[in-house]
């Protein structure tokens, strides 16, 4: 530590996940995206696609999947154009997941997050001195824990949901990581981290991605505008002094990058470095159009 305050980049960035063989936005509009998993085609809500889509009604048609939202939240049901599929294969880089027709709209992975877990995978391998010791708060399905450890990093993951947690280990033995050094933790974050500050572990690398709400296994409440502040404070104590990264993420509408970017900033006082933010976006396969997806705040020790 060099007793300097993180300095915040000037301009937001907006980092692009681009296509990879097991994922592309193939095209948006009309309050939806056309998105491919694998072999499956897949049409899904995306209310701020205000556009009209570029490809032809056939091509959003032959979709093998789409999901007709119930609610204003993430509730729905999937309808397939064939026989439902439970779960299939999917790969990035070297680790490998399972994805899944979930009944929350999503496909139990978030593709845009493959910006960050390219940042975490120089991060950890650039780290200096062997393994860096990480933790993966709300963990959930376990791609960014596994490409931490792919990288070569000892890894935490924490999540709530015990289901989740049973997902991201079904993913680490389809990623021959087992024999990693990975402990997987059913728990709620926030009061593992107290446990871990009385402790007094400490970690090189540490990844919060809350949701907007939750419940821990224990009915315990989370409330991100509420609770995030204090768990964040509490992870700025267990980045240990040649810590190299925090990444904040944040999918609720009345965040802002700057917001995270701020927190970090007086959590991390006396650390230097550097705060980068903005937004997280999926870059369409066709075109220059991409769709923003969540709010990022990323402190990096040099």
């Amino acid at each position: 530590m060099d007793g300097q305050t993180p300095k915040i980049a000037a301009q937001p960035g907006v980092m692009r996940t681009q296509a990879w063989a097991d994922y592309a936005l193939l095209d948006s509009g009309h309050g939806r995206k056309l998105e491919r998993y694998g072999r499956y085609r897949v049409v899904r809500p995306e209310p701020q696609c205000l556009w009209e889509p570029s490809l032809p009604a056939a091509e959003w048609e032959s979709a093998d999947a789409v999901f007709d939202p119930t609610g204003d939240e993430d509730d729905g049901r999937w309808r397939f154009r064939n026989e439902p599929v439970e779960t299939w294969p999917l790969a990035w880089g070297d680790v490998k997941f399972k994805g899944r027709f979930t009944s929350f709209r999503h496909l139990a992975f978030f593709p845009e997050q493959a910006a960050n877990w390219e940042f975490l995978t120089e991060r950890v391998r650039a780290h200096p001195g062997g393994a860096a010791r990480t933790l993966n708060l709300f963990g959930y399905t376990g791609v960014a824990s596994l490409a931490m450890a792919a990288a070569g990093a000892s890894v935490t993951h924490v999540d709530a949901s015990k289901r989740a947690v049973a997902w991201a280990r079904e993913n680490a033995e389809l990623s021959g990581l087992t024999e990693r050094p990975i402990r997987w933790i059913t728990e709620d974050a926030r009061k593992y981290v107290q446990r871990e500050v009385r402790r007094g572990s400490t970690y090189e690398g540490i990844i919060l991605d809350p949701p907007k709400y939750g419940r821990g296994p224990g009915g315990e409440v989370w409330r991100l505008f509420e609770d995030l502040p204090e768990l964040a404070k509490l992870c700025g104590r267990l980045l240990s002094p040649d810590a190299s990264f925090l990444v904040l993420n944040a999918y609720a509408e009345r965040i802002s990058g700057p917001a995270l970017a701020s927190l970090l900033a007086q959590v991390l006082d006396g650390r230097g470095g550097t705060i980068e933010w903005g937004e997280l976006a999926l870059a369409q396969a066709l075109d220059d159009r991409a769709i923003g997806m969540s709010f990022y705040a990323r402190w990096s020790a040099t």
